[in-house]
């Protein structure tokens, strides 16, 4: 994600979420996955939090290089000892590191470099989206997947699809597997998304006013599934 203004909601959502202005300073934090550098920097940068901020991609697509120290990697592995982070940051990755086998080693690299009382942000995109984010198209994770290459072809979008989103069910038995703790956000991150990015619509005060227990069962629909997690 390169839309650097788009990543500096995104940061101020995450702070708020985890609460990080009430935890001991200085932060030690890793962002898996950087992309264009944006929220690296926010928590780098931060006027108030002090921030230590490492990141990883396995590309380098940085368009913000201040505040953070980055290095490349080559696939889930991590190159950091056991227990080294605060904070551990995955924003809309674990779709992009391949099969299921990929995205169990995804997590319990988070585990491993997560210190004992660390906290984590997840977010992935929901199969059950009606929108798929990443082309744009309506209903193409919700083909089995040997049909949704055919699928963007025909709908002449691309020609690979290469992203795993997966079900919040099938998510939180990953997450059970090995050994993180979580809790969902999904609705805490609605009502943020929409205070921080459209305070004064219609459909934020209707969300301000709408009790949490009449979203629940709309969490395994919510394009992107969020969780806090912590070590086990």
């Amino acid at each position: 994600m390169l839309d650097l203004p788009s990543r500096r909601w995104k940061a101020l959502k995450i702070e708020r979420l985890l609460d990080l202005s009430s935890r001991p300073q200085p932060i030690r934090m890793l962002e898996v996955g950087t992309g264009s550098g944006g929220i690296a920097q926010y928590f780098g940068t931060h006027p108030q939090l002090r921030c230590d901020v490492e990141a990883v991609d396995v590309h380098d697509n940085r368009l913000m290089t201040e505040g953070f120290r980055y290095q490349q990697v080559r696939d889930t592995q991590l190159p950091f000892a056991d227990g080294t982070f605060d904070v551990v940051l995955t924003n809309h990755v674990i779709e992009h590191v391949g099969d299921a086998n990929a995205q169990h080693r995804h997590l319990a690299e988070i585990r491993r470099v997560m210190k004992a009382d660390g906290i984590g942000y997840l977010a992935v995109p929901n199969r059950w989206m009606l929108t798929e984010p990443h082309f744009q198209l309506k209903f193409l994770s919700w083909w089995p997947h040997a049909w949704r290459t055919p699928y963007l072809r025909v709908m002449r979008r691309g020609d690979i699809y290469d992203c795993e989103p997966l079900q919040m069910r099938q998510l939180e038995r990953m997450l059970d597997a090995v050994g993180l703790g979580y809790r969902n956000i999904c609705i805490e991150a609605w009502r943020a998304t929409l205070e921080i990015e459209k305070a004064h619509t219609f459909g934020a005060r209707v969300l301000r006013a709408m009790p949490d227990a009449l979203l629940v069962p709309l969490r395994r629909i919510i394009p992107t599934l969020i969780y806090r997690l912590e070590r086990r």
